[in-house]
């Protein structure tokens, strides 16, 4: 196999058979390729595209490229669900221990941020000691004795998606439906999936900015994956504005720890966690109805089991056993916590979330070369929701900053990023459709 041929042939539109691009994982799951040719690879599959049978090639040669979970240990069914990545986006934090509490087991392979969106295990790093990658035995018994465990990709778990993953980060290249099917789907079949929802983001805090993209990523994904025997489906979810009142890494995992307790009910958070628990649980067969599913849910939330089930998650995996009970003891701040005024009154009517995600980013909350540190302290809270009324100088938001300096810079950014208008105006639902 002769890698520059291979990038050349995509490049060209070529369609790629199943023994190249098998080749071509091989070696770089083996470190036999330089970023180099794995950007050009990426960014010939963005501009040439693939054909259903190349994406499905690609899925699975990422999912063989290390070992697959096997659960038959464990008597309860083995579900997940996976993000497309939005700004605000912490649904994946309180959606597994709800899940668990109501007898799903949830093996949850995430990721870290990637381009403008936040990562589910930068904001669980937040938390001291918690470990992102344990070995096989301690992910297995997590699983079988807590319900769940969210962890990242470990080096022999789908090790060719960690390393793609990384390159396109930083490539300009996440936003290729082939290769965000594959990303996602070959770590949800090595992690021995029976049943996979999916949250597919659409607006311009998403990937996908247009509706008709996101539905043909969702179609994308529910087939390949079908086709692979894991039962999915995918929500399509509006991601024009952030979907928590936090972005951040520490900051969305105080939102979590809030929403676990029963803080944040009546949000459009609450509604997207609820969906997606209720598709788990209908596609499992643990509930009959969507109906019945919710009901469930919304009593592993009220009674505190989820919370339970979150606080002996993070305890096994290392984090402090008293998170729930006291955050503050364990959760660094940052030092500069600063008000965000409204530019003027009137009515929260749109936002730029793309924006806000990276006035994150620009605060020192994201990476924009894969061995960045990050600071786990920085983001924004209290984000009011758009179609709030505010009156001028009113805080919109609060940053939190390593410096002065940053503060003033991102409450600038993200005042700027909000637009304010003297009429209400009509909001999108914050589920747009079932694939």
């Amino acid at each position: 196999m002769i890698p520059q041929e291979i990038i050349r042939r995509k490049r060209d539109g070529d369609e790629l058979d199943a023994a190249e691009i098998s080749s071509f994982i091989a070696a770089l799951a083996a470190g036999q390729l330089s970023e180099g040719q794995i950007g050009a690879f990426a960014m010939a599959v963005w501009f040439k595209g693939m054909s259903r049978a190349e994406i499905v090639a690609l899925t699975l040669a990422m999912a063989d490229s290390g070992d697959r979970l096997q659960w038959a240990d464990i008597d309860r069914p083995i579900a997940d669900k996976h993000s497309t990545g939005g700004v605000g986006d912490n649904v994946s934090l309180m959606l597994a221990p709800i899940a668990a509490a109501c007898g799903l087991a949830v093996p949850m392979i995430s990721g870290r941020g990637l381009g403008h969106t936040g990562g589910t295990l930068d904001k669980l790093e937040s938390i001291p000691g918690y470990m992102i990658t344990p070995d096989a035995d301690l992910f297995r018994k997590v699983v079988k004795e807590a319900g769940c465990a969210i962890i990242g990709q470990t080096g022999t778990l789908a090790p060719a998606d960690g390393r793609l993953y990384a390159v396109r980060d930083v490539t300009a290249t996440v936003d290729s439906i082939p290769l965000i099917t594959a990303s996602i789907l070959s770590k949800k079949l090595a992690a021995g999936l029976e049943t996979l929802v999916l949250d597919v983001k659409v607006g311009n805090g998403a990937f996908m900015a247009d509706r008709g993209q996101a539905e043909i990523l969702a179609r994308s994904l529910v087939e390949v994956a079908n086709g692979a025997g894991v039962k999915t489906s995918a929500l399509i979810t509006d991601m024009n504005q952030p979907l928590a009142d936090s972005a951040g890494n520490a900051v969305e995992m105080r939102n979590c720890l809030d929403f676990l307790a029963g803080r944040k009910a009546d949000t459009r958070l609450e509604i997207v966690v609820l969906a997606f628990a209720a598709e788990m649980l209908v596609k499992s067969g643990i509930a009959a109805s969507s109906d019945e599913a919710e009901r469930m849910a919304r009593q592993a939330l009220s009674s505190g089991k989820a919370a339970e089930v979150f606080a002996r998650m993070v305890s096994m995996l290392g984090g402090p056993a008293d998170l729930i009970e006291n955050p503050d003891r364990h959760l660094a701040r940052a030092p500069v916590a600063k008000p965000v005024p409204a530019a003027r009154s009137g009515w929260l009517a749109a936002c730029d979330a793309r924006g806000i995600g990276v006035s994150v980013i620009d605060l020192g909350g994201g990476r924009r070369h894969p061995a960045d540190w990050i600071d786990h302290r920085v983001g924004f809270s209290e984000l009011l929701p758009l179609g709030t009324r505010v009156n001028a100088g009113e805080p919109i938001a609060l940053v939190h900053a390593a410096d002065e300096a940053g503060a003033e810079r991102a409450a600038a950014a993200l005042a700027a990023h909000y637009r304010i208008t003297e009429d209400k105006p009509e909001l999108t639902p914050v589920i747009a459709g079932l694939i």
